[in-house]
């Protein structure tokens, strides 16, 4: 009978471990990310599980990866919540939420040093979107309907 369940378990885990599509990212990780990506457009959101416009316009981001996705574009979703609530808040939101876009939380210490080196007009405040297509970038620090963000995305095109 212990064999039975240790197969079970065995079977289960890999379904918990894909059911987390989390990964920690850094500002120099996402630049040299950005860096290679010359002919896609990469719209990056930075978020939180706290921030309840952040929440709102999730679907929106996940709306606009789907709806061009045959396009050289990139949706990356950054949660700026603490690393420490990772496993308790964050996975467990992302596993409700089943996000398809890349979802990535920001693996920075200093939070005044990365808000200056994603853009140095940015408050800190959340949601806050980051738009980049080789030398063209833009920084939006507010929330979005999905009409502007697709307008914002078209821009870029």
């Amino acid at each position: 009978m212990k064999k039975f369940g240790v197969i079970i378990i065995s079977f289960c885990l890999p379904i918990i471990v894909q059911s987390q599509p989390i990964h920690l990212i850094t500002i120099d990780e996402l630049n040299n990310r950005i860096d290679k990506g010359t002919d896609t457009t990469y719209v990056i959101n930075f978020w939180a599980t706290s921030c309840a416009p952040c929440l709102k316009e999730l679907p929106y981001f996940e709306k606009l990866d789907q709806q061009y996705k045959n396009e050289k574009l990139k949706v990356l979703l950054i949660s700026v919540d603490f690393k420490s609530q990772l496993d308790a808040v964050v996975i467990p939101f992302l596993q409700r939420k089943k996000l398809t876009s890349e979802v990535f939380l920001l693996d920075e210490e200093d939070q005044q040093q990365f808000i200056e080196r994603i853009d140095s007009t940015w408050s800190g405040s959340i949601p806050a979107t980051l738009i980049i297509k080789n030398k063209k970038r833009e920084f939006l620090e507010k929330d979005m309907t999905y009409n502007e963000l697709t307008e914002e995305y078209k821009s870029f095109k």
